[in-house]
C-alpha cells in the first residue's frame, strides 16, 4: 500500500519491481491524475490518519514523501492496525546534499527569499536520533535507518523549473517566484557555464518491522 501517492511516481516504480500495489491518495487533483496516467494501479481515497484499509491487510506499507503529512498519534497506530506481523513501513524523503558547496549555498538563498529554515540533513547519531522521533514520538516503531547518495546531470533550465515546483514557492506567487528563479540563474551560470546542473540527493530512508 503506498499511501499519500500523488501522481503515483513511487507507485508505478514499486508497481514495476513486481509488487501488487494499492495507492492511497486524498487529493482530488492528485487522484485524478493518478488515474489518468496509470490507469492499471488501483487506487482509493483517504489518508495516513485514517487509512481506509482492512486490519492487517498489507504487507508493506510505504510512505515516499508524505509520513509528514500525517499526524504521528494517529498514522504510527494506523500503519500497525493495517500492517500484517512480520510487515514493514517504509519512509522516505529525498534531500539535497548540503554537504556539496553549491548546493548548502543555493539552500542558504532559498532560506533567506523563503523566510523559511533549511532542514540540514548529517549522518550522524544526532540525526539518526531526531529522524525517528520526529517519525514516531510515541517509540512505538523501532526504525533501521539508512541514507543513499546519487546524483543526476540535467538542463539549468529543468532545474530552476523543479526548484519553482515546491510548495513553498507555489504558494508564493508566479511574480515573486520568477524573480528568485532569476537571480538564482545569475548565480549558478558561473559554476556550470555549459548549462547543465550535476544535483545530487541524499535519499533518507527509514523502515520498521511489526512484530
Amino acid at each position: 500500500m503506498d499511501i499519500g501517492a500523488g501522481t503515483g511516481i513511487a507507485t508505478t516504480l514499486l508497481h514495476q519491481r513486481g509488487a501488487h500495489v494499492l495507492a492511497v491518495e486524498p487529493g482530488d487533483g492528485m487522484t485524478a491524475e493518478f488515474r489518468r496516467a496509470h490507469p492499471h494501479i488501483p487506487i482509493v481515497r483517504g489518508n495516513g490518519n485514517a487509512l481506509p484499509l482492512a486490519t492487517a491487510s498489507a504487507d508493506f506499507l510505504t510512505y515516499a514523501q508524505s509520513w509528514h503529512w500525517t499526524d504521528p498519534t494517529h498514522s504510527v497506530p494506523e500503519a500497525l492496525r493495517v500492517l500484517r506481523p512480520g510487515g514493514a513501513l517504509a519512509l522516505w524523503w529525498n534531500t539535497d546534499a548540503l554537504d556539496v558547496p553549491w548546493i548548502a549555498a543555493a539552500a542558504t538563498r532559498a532560506e533567506r527569499y523563503l523566510g523559511i529554515d533549511q532542514v540540514v540533513e548529517t549522518s550522524g547519531s544526532g540525526a539518526r536520533a531526531a529522524a525517528t522521533l520526529a517519525a514516531d514520538p510515541s517509540g512505538r516503531l523501532t526504525f533501521a535507518r539508512r541514507q543513499v547518495r546519487w546524483s543526476r546531470r540535467v538542463p539549468l533550465d529543468t532545474h530552476l523549473a523543479n526548484i519553482g515546483s515546491h510548495s513553498a514557492f507555489l504558494v508564493l506567487g508566479e511574480e515573486r517566484t520568477a524573480a528568485f528563479l532569476a537571480e538564482e540563474r545569475r548565480h549558478l551560470l558561473p559554476t556550470f557555464p555549459d548549462g547543465i546542473v550535476e544535483e545530487t540527493y541524499v535519499v533518507d530512508l527509514l523502515v520498521a518491522t511489526r512484530s
